[in-house]
């Protein structure tokens, strides 16, 4: 039996675009409504037939929904969610794709009452973003962290929990705020790291005379993969979970001090020891099949 029969997607960029292709592959028979508060992503989304009806209002996305996501930036889906309540149906369950999961929370809780909420987080995706830029496999063996709120039915949670698995997902559950402290070291703070050394590397461009991006290697190309993502998208995480990112920044800073004090002093040891340590963690990755071991990231060479 299929955990839901309607679903709408409110947002139709990468995330929203996948689901949609998700379902579609994998739940042929449930109907996908889409929205998209822009203009030019709604056209785009009926040209490449992204889902069964394209609505031009969220109300009108949600008004026979029994599974309403919300894949629009993490700022702004308390707003979002206002403009539907009114039209939402009382059985209907709310859930989400953000990255930070306490704030949404409380902005979805205010915005409608009486919903059944299952906040979720799919940790899954790429730097491109729109509506052509989804694919249905984007799911398959990542996790997706489900994050219910006290009062949440066990029956919505375990609705959502098998909606996600038949995407191809591996699902778990915890606390909002214990997932914001886990993606802050997982995510956010790997995100803000390569925006900052890219940000360094773009004003080095005029001192080295395009070196910096001429040789760049491996490391830095991996960089600026990370440091493509979409900008409102990550301005809204730090600024919605900047509790949990400053107190790892913080962390960070203070690890980063000891490898300059080691580097300074000649301390081999120390370095030697920090990377053996974080090479573990790579391999580890690798073993719980999260990343690819093949030589240069499984890169195509010519």
């Amino acid at each position: 039996m299929l955990p839901f029969a309607r679903v709408t997607i409110i947002g139709l960029g990468l995330i929203g675009s996948s689901v949609a292709r998700a379902v579609r592959a994998a739940m042929p028979t449930v109907r996908v409504t889409g929205h998209d508060a822009d203009d030019e992503v709604r056209a785009t989304a009926r040209r490449i037939d992204l889902c069964d009806d394209i609505s031009d209002t969220p109300g009108a996305a949600v008004i026979d929904a029994d599974l309403v996501i919300l894949c629009v930036p993490v700022g702004a889906i308390g707003a979002v969610a206002a403009e539907f309540a009114a039209d939402l149906p009382a059985d209907a369950i709310v859930s989400d794709v953000g990255s930070c999961k306490a704030e949404v929370a409380r902005a979805l809780r205010e915005a409608l009452p009486d919903a059944a909420l299952v906040p979720a987080h799919p940790v899954a995706g790429t730097e491109q973003s729109g509506p052509e830029a989804g694919f249905a496999t984007l799911f398959h063996r990542r996790w997706c962290i489900l994050t219910p709120l006290p009062d949440t039915p066990a029956v919505a949670t375990g609705r959502v929990a098998a909606f996600w698995r038949r995407l191809g997902a591996d699902v778990e559950t915890m606390t909002p705020d214990h997932h914001d402290r886990v993606l802050a070291v997982t995510s956010h703070l790997p995100h803000l790291i390569a925006y900052t050394i890219v940000g360094t590397a773009s004003d080095l461009e005029q001192v080295t005379e395009s070196e910096v991006i001429k040789y760049s290697a491996g490391g830095f190309r991996d960089f600026t993969r990370i440091a493509a993502s979409d900008p409102t998208m990550w301005r809204d995480v730090f600024l919605t979970n900047r509790e949990a990112v400053l107190e790892m920044l913080q962390r960070f800073s203070e690890d980063l001090t000891a490898l300059q004090r080691a580097i300074r002093i000649g301390d081999g040891d120390q370095l030697f020891d920090h990377f053996t340590r974080t090479r573990a963690v790579r391999r580890s990755i690798v073993d719980q099949g999260q990343d690819d071991a093949a030589a240069d990231f499984g890169r195509a060479h010519d």
